[in-house]
């Protein structure tokens, strides 16, 4: 792609081009689905807010790729798409070689995610500044390298939790191999994880294949939230542009628009993944009843958005923001619960299908069918409140709809997470 934007070869017919998008947008997902699934293996008791962490990272990527189109590549589009296919290709390589399965004691896995969650909340905050400041007074270009290197240091100090956690764990190998004998200190470290883990006692009996998943209604429950919620949420961010500008904002209004999208996406998926578990742990709270509440909060949103009143747009993409995020966070957790982890990337990306499904339908069908009933016949533009109004009302009433199939889901699977929760007590 980079090599035909730049002239350097002749520009290709577009299904190759097509082509081209479609393998690069592919690529993405297979080390996408590594990382879930390892952090769901080595995080199983708290799985929630590991997928969280490694979900929100996602969702705040464009955020930080953004400021590097502005430190490297401004006015420059096309050397931007040559970053996109250096930078991150290589990171996976020199990263690649650390996703495993690691066989360690869980006990401390709490506090080390306690601290991964502090830094990725000081991250977030530190970016939106940063985004709110460059968006409305500006930054020079020396002050724009000096906030992307601290940054840099802040996404690399996650690194300082991770040696931490090691060294405890050499310390406490340490003390046991002085302490206690071989065979006592083998039952102490390799017990829990053999006998007593979740995954074992639980999971392992309703691990299923693919097809299996299909057969069964709690798949399809899901499949059904996922659309209602994923859909819309994309569907809002495909066009919150432009329904910014029906309603009159400015460029730097819709800048900040889309940038903090990000920041929001982020805050879902850590903070959904997060509080599911501090819940489940706490109450026994099934993890599908914080998709019925983040729906809900989706339909207050589309709500918001649809009234075209004053700072709407903000509070609106806020709200369905935080919610879309935790769609994110929560279904592969729920999909490794339920249907078992040894099959779950497979089922996992199954159910994913639903936010392009979801995305077509509120997309095209419904934002892009109302807007040409109302839109000027000579520019095929539309401005004021009733671009938009009848079809985030209907968007509305489908996260609603997906909030009762996900309440539906929670009545379905109280006695499994019961049990759930009673293992990784005993634990």
């Amino acid at each position: 792609i980079w090599r035909a934007a730049s002239g350097v070869i002749e520009r290709p017919p577009v299904a190759v081009m097509c082509f081209f998008m479609f393998f690069a947008g592919h690529c993405q997902p297979f080390f996408n689905t590594a990382i879930v699934v390892t952090a769901v293996r080595n995080f199983s008791d708290y799985g929630g807010t590991a997928v969280g962490i490694m979900k929100g990272y996602v969702g705040l990527s464009g955020a930080i790729l953004v400021q590097m189109y502005h430190i490297f590549c401004e006015g420059d589009p096309t050397s931007y798409i040559l970053l996109l296919a250096v930078v991150p290709s290589f990171l996976i390589l020199v990263t690649m070689p650390f996703v495993r399965t690691y066989d360690t004691v869980v006990a401390g896995d709490k506090k080390h995610l306690n601290g991964l969650s502090a830094i990725s909340l000081i991250i977030v905050i530190y970016l939106m500044v940063v985004i709110l400041v460059e968006n409305v007074f500006g930054m020079s270009k020396s002050m724009q390298i000096c906030s992307f290197t601290l940054l840099l240091l802040l996404l690399a100090s996650p690194l300082l939790v991770a040696v931490r956690a090691q060294r405890e764990e050499k310390e406490k190998d340490k003390f046991l191999s002085l302490d206690f004998p071989v065979t006592e200190r083998t039952t102490l470290l390799e017990s829990p994880r053999l006998n007593t883990c979740p995954d074992f006692n639980v999971v392992m009996k309703n691990d299923m294949n693919v097809i299996e998943a299909i057969c069964t209604t709690n798949f399809w429950l899901l499949f059904l939230a996922m659309i209602c919620g994923m859909g819309s949420g994309l569907a809002t961010i495909n066009n919150i542009r432009q329904m910014g500008e029906s309603l009159g904002y400015s460029t730097v209004q819709l800048n900040s628009l889309v940038s903090l999208w990000s920041i929001w996406n982020f805050l879902g998926r850590f903070g959904s993944g997060y509080i599911s578990d501090a819940y489940l742990h706490s109450h026994g709270w099934p993890r599908p009843v914080f998709i019925a509440i983040t729906l809900g909060i989706m339909a207050i949103g589309h709500v918001v958005m649809a009234s075209g009143l004053l700072g709407s747009l903000y509070i609106g993409s806020l709200l369905v923001g935080l919610a879309y995020g935790s769609q994110w966070s929560l279904m592969p957790t729920i999909t490794s619960e339920l249907f078992g982890i040894i099959h779950m990337a497979t089922i996992f990306y199954t159910i994913s299908i639903a936010s392009p499904i979801g995305s077509y339908i509120f997309s095209v069908k419904v934002i892009g069918y109302f807007y040409d009933k109302v839109d000027s016949e000579d520019d095929h533009s539309c401005y004021g409140n009733h671009c938009f109004r009848t079809s985030f009302i209907i968007m509305a009433g489908m996260a609603l709809l997906g909030a009762l199939v996900s309440f539906v889901l929670f009545l379905r699977t109280k006695k499994f997470y019961a049990t759930l929760v009673a293992k990784r007590m005993l634990n």
